[in-house]
């Protein structure tokens, strides 16, 4: 190999991306290997005995679903995500609604306090959250009312983050044309504005669903007593105990939805990017056209 080409070897990117790779296979290994024995057939989670579901339901007393405290921690997952996603999406997509068109002096703190739960360290976050709820509102029973508020207070920031992009990149052209077709301001929002705004608060939906499900120190100062635990928690405590291959089968089942929820999101904003680029820059006079023979 002569001198140049060695140096135009180098040049490229080849390096990193190895680097890059090796990388991720290092931090999946361990997941993969946990991901399996969760199907082993015995309860060793060294040696491997064979595949089998009983950790997952054919386990008469050991199983996901036949363990009341593993079906607890699954069941409290899936609500508190549920409830922080029926919450945090309206409110988050109301509020980039009016970062977006609120222009003021004070407009600038409003979008730095919106974003201060992301820069936010989560244990700060937690112990926050804690010190709040046992000193100041002391109506708020720790449990799962103070862990759904916790989450939302933190959720909120990703709607607004995603909605609020795809609103500027849509614009007011879209309003503005309804309006001048007759419609109010709110029929503007309610017809136009929100179907476009679809895709995006689909996919702050899925993304609040995977940090909630998935959330640990939030979860772990807000919890009163078993009632309230939660998958991680569970796993937390169990791990330092006995642990059977059922706890890789909660886990399993809980990066099985946080995986999902994020491929749905992905896919979700990818199809908004393909959309917003065939749309080209006619869609603003299609869209007109289209509005002209909506009754409005």
């Amino acid at each position: 190999m002569s001198r140049r080409t060695w140096r135009g070897t180098w040049r490229r990117p080849y390096g990193l991306a190895t680097f890059t790779w090796l990388y991720v296979l290092w931090t999946l290994i361990p997941v993969i290997i946990a991901v399996q024995f969760s199907f082993n057939a015995g309860r060793s989670r060294t040696a491997w005995q064979g595949f089998s579901f009983r950790w997952y339901w054919q386990d008469p007393i050991g199983s996901v679903w036949t363990d009341p405290s593993l079906r607890l921690a699954l069941t409290n997952s899936l609500r508190l995500a549920t409830l922080t996603v029926l919450i945090a999406t309206p409110l988050g997509v109301a509020l980039a609604l009016g970062l977006t068109r609120w222009r003021s002096r004070t407009s600038t703190g409003a979008n730095a306090l919106m974003l201060l739960p992301l820069a936010t360290p989560e244990i700060v976050m937690g112990s926050a959250l804690y010190l709040t709820f046992t000193n100041l509102y002391t109506s708020v029973p720790l449990g799962r009312t103070a862990q759904v508020l916790g989450h939302v207070t933190f959720s909120i920031s990703y709607v607004v983050v995603i909605v609020r992009s795809r609103l500027l990149s849509v614009g007011r052209v879209y309003e503005d044309a309804a309006q001048d077709l007759g419609a109010s301001p709110v029929q503007a929002i309610r017809t136009v504005l929100v179907p476009l705004l679809a895709p995006a608060v689909v996919a702050s939906l899925l993304v609040v669903f995977a940090a909630s499900i998935d959330d640990f120190v939030v979860i772990a100062f807000q919890s009163a007593d078993a009632s309230s635990t939660t998958v991680p928690i569970k796993l937390y405590g169990a791990v330092r105990q006995a642990p059977s291959p059922a706890l890789n089968a909660l886990a399993t089942l809980m990066l099985l939805g946080t995986t999902l929820a994020l491929v749905l999101a992905w896919a979700v904003l990818r199809r908004r990017r393909r959309g917003t680029a065939a749309a080209g820059p006619g869609a603003s006079s299609a869209a007109l056209r289209d509005l002209a023979a909506i009754d409005v």
